[in-house]
């Protein structure tokens, strides 16, 4: 058997990579640790209302609210509903209405907004819910009340006097017995609202 030549073609590629391999690796060589730089973090925090001294007007406006009829059903209504209207000097105020809604077993329930409160930087809404027909044909049904203020835009606590009906809707509510439960926190809050007693 004859062997063939190694040919001009064949061999040039083979020399050209064994000349050129040298060329393609490199060498790294740390000079010098590194490290992140030093960053110093505050923490962060919410801006803070004084509500101790603001004009607080309290009166009667008209507002375009749902109001629940039956769980599945809910129409558009005008009523009158409180206006708080808060000055606090230097502070952005927000028109806002706050609703506190209740899923009730039947129609026999009413509930009223009692009073609010400006609390650690909180608006605390009191509410009472009463069943005033316990004869009402049973259906899942909400109820609920309105108030409109004008304040800073702080977060709103709701509590409840009554008894919490089942139901997950009702969850995101705090639900007390009687106002003593929380009055002493009451006492270290300024009253914005109170209901005016009916007759």
């Amino acid at each position: 058997m004859q062997s063939k030549p190694l040919t001009l073609r064949k061999f040039l590629p083979l020399s050209l990579f064994i000349l050129l391999l040298p060329l393609a690796s490199c060498q790294v060589k740390q000079e010098e640790a590194g490290r992140l730089p030093d960053v110093d973090i505050t923490p962060g925090k919410l801006p803070e209302y004084d509500i101790k001294g603001p004009d607080v007007k309290v009166g009667v406006t008209k507002r375009t609210v749902t109001v629940p009829k039956v769980i599945v059903v809910q129409e558009q209504q005008t009523v009158e509903v409180p206006y708080i209207d808060v000055d606090l000097p230097g502070a952005n105020r927000k028109e806002r209405t706050i609703t506190t809604e209740v899923e009730v077993p039947s129609g026999g329930y009413d509930l009223e907004v009692q009073s609010v409160y400006a609390l650690n930087n909180e608006l605390w809404v009191i509410s009472q819910l009463r069943e005033e027909n316990p004869n009402a044909p049973r259906a899942t049904v909400r109820v609920s009340d309105n108030i409109v203020i004008n304040a800073p835009d702080i977060p709103v606590r709701h509590y409840i006097i009554g008894e919490r009906p089942k139901g997950n809707f009702n969850e995101q509510y705090t639900f007390i017995n009687d106002r003593q439960q929380i009055a002493s926190q009451l006492e270290s809050g300024r009253q914005l609202y109170q209901q005016q007693a009916t007759s």
